[in-house]
C-alpha cells in the first residue's frame, strides 16, 4: 500500500479506556438480544463519490456480512454536514446509526465555526478511524496552469480574480492555507462534497480545487483532471507526474483527510464495543486490503480511545490552521 504525507504523523497511543467511558451514556444491551438486531444505516455527510462514501460503501457491505444485518448507506450532504449529524443525533441511541464522518465533521467544525450546533467531542461518541488520503491541487484539463508556479504568478498579478471549488470546510481551510504559504488571494466557492468540487474544475467553472486525491487519482490518470500538487513530501507511484508540495516550491503543505466512525453520545458501551469489533475487523480485511491496493489511501483503524484523542490533537491542529489563514470564523 502506498505511503504518504501523514503517515509520518504519530498516531496516539491507547492510554486506558477511561475516556471513553467520559463519553458514553451508561446502559446496556439485553442479554438475550444481538448487536446489531436490524439493520445498520451508515450516514454520509457528502453526496456518492467523494472519498467518505466510497468508504462508506465499502465498509456497510463487510458488515453487512459480517453481523448478518444489512447496512445501508445514507448520504446527507449540505449544511457544513450538520444535517447528518443531526440525523445521527435524532436517531434511536442504540447504535444502528452510525456516523460515517470526516474531518471537517470530527473535527474542523469545532474549530471554524462560532457557534456550532453540536460538540464532536460531547453529543458523539468515538468509533474508530479508518482511512486517510493525502489532498491534491487540481486545474482544468485544458487549463493553461502547467505547474503550481504559473498558476502563483497569474494570481498574485490579479489578487482575488482567480477562484477555487470547496468541498467543505476544512478543503477551505486547506486552499487558504496553501493561499497563505504561496502568498496570492483566490476566492472561494462552495460545494456540497469534494466530488462536485473537482465536478466544477472538469467543466471549468473554477480555476482550481483542493481535492481529496483517494477520490480523483483515476480522473488525473485519465486526463479529465490536470494535477498541479500532491499535499505530500514525495511523489506517488500512482501519479509520477504530479509533483510533491516540497518539488512545486511548498515543502510545508503537508495536508491530509481522514474519515472515521461515531454514533451518538448516549450509546450503550456494548453497542459502541461490537461497532469497534466490527469496523476493525472489516478493515484488516483481505477485502479491504484489496479494495484499497492501487489507492492513494491508508488505513488508519484505531480503537474508539485513539480516535477521542486524535480528534482533541487535530481540533488543535485546525485551530491554529484558522489562526494562520485568518479565516473569519463561521
Amino acid at each position: 500500500m502506498p505511503q504518504h504525507s501523514f503517515t509520518r504523523r504519530r498516531w496516539l497511543a491507547l492510554l486506558g479506556s477511561a475516556g471513553l467511558a467520559a463519553t458514553q451514556a451508561t446502559g446496556a444491551l439485553a442479554a438475550t438480544e444481538p448487536f446489531p438486531s436490524r439493520p445498520l444505516k451508515l450516514v454520509v455527510p457528502f453526496p456518492p463519490g467523494s472519498g467518505t462514501d466510497i468508504a462508506a460503501r465499502h465498509f456497510a457491505r463487510l458488515l453487512g456480512e459480517m453481523s448478518g444485518q444489512p447496512a445501508i448507506v445514507e448520504n446527507k450532504p449540505g449544511g457544513n454536514g450538520f444535517i447528518a449529524v443531526q440525523m445521527v443525533l435524532n436517531a434511536p441511541a442504540d447504535g444502528h446509526t452510525v456516523l460515517l464522518g470526516s474531518n471537517s465533521t470530527l473535527a474542523t467544525n469545532a474549530a471554524a465555526f462560532r457557534k456550532l450546533p453540536y460538540d464532536p467531542l460531547v453529543d458523539l461518541a468515538p468509533i474508530s478511524l479508518l482511512v486517510g488520503a493525502p489532498v491534491m491541487l487540481v486545474v482544468p484539463p485544458t487549463s493553461r496552469y502547467r505547474t503550481v508556479a504559473d498558476l502563483v504568478a497569474d494570481a498574485r498579478q490579479r489578487p482575488g480574480a482567480l477562484n477555487y471549488g470547496s468541498g467543505s470546510i476544512s478543503y477551505t481551510l486547506y486552499a487558504e492555507w496553501m493561499d497563505q504559504l504561496a502568498g496570492i488571494k483566490a476566492t472561494p466557492i462552495n460545494y456540497k462534497g469534494s466530488g462536485d468540487a473537482g465536478a466544477a474544475v472538469m467543466a471549468g467553472n473554477v480555476d482550481f480545487a483542493i481535492v481529496d486525491a483517494s477520490s480523483t487519482v483515476e480522473l488525473v490518470k485519465s486526463g479529465r483532471l490536470r494535477g498541479l500538487m500532491l499535499a505530500a513530501p514525495q511523489r506517488s507511484p500512482l501519479m509520477p507526474d504530479v509533483p510533491s508540495a516540497p518539488e512545486a516550491g511548498l515543502a510545508a503543505f503537508d495536508a491530509f483527510t481522514w474519515v472515521g466512525a461515531a454514533v451518538a453520545a448516549r450509546t450503550p458501551p456494548e453497542a459502541t464495543r461490537r461497532l469497534a469489533e466490527l469496523f476493525t475487523q472489516a478493515g484488516r480485511s483481505d477485502e479491504t486490503r484489496k479494495f484499497y491496493e492501487g489507492q492513494l489511501v491508508n488505513m488508519r483503524l484505531s480503537t474508539p480511545e485513539d480516535m477521542r484523542r486524535y480528534q482533541v490533537e487535530e481540533i488543535a491542529r485546525w485551530k491554529s490552521l484558522v489562526k494562520l489563514t485568518g479565516l473569519e470564523l463561521q
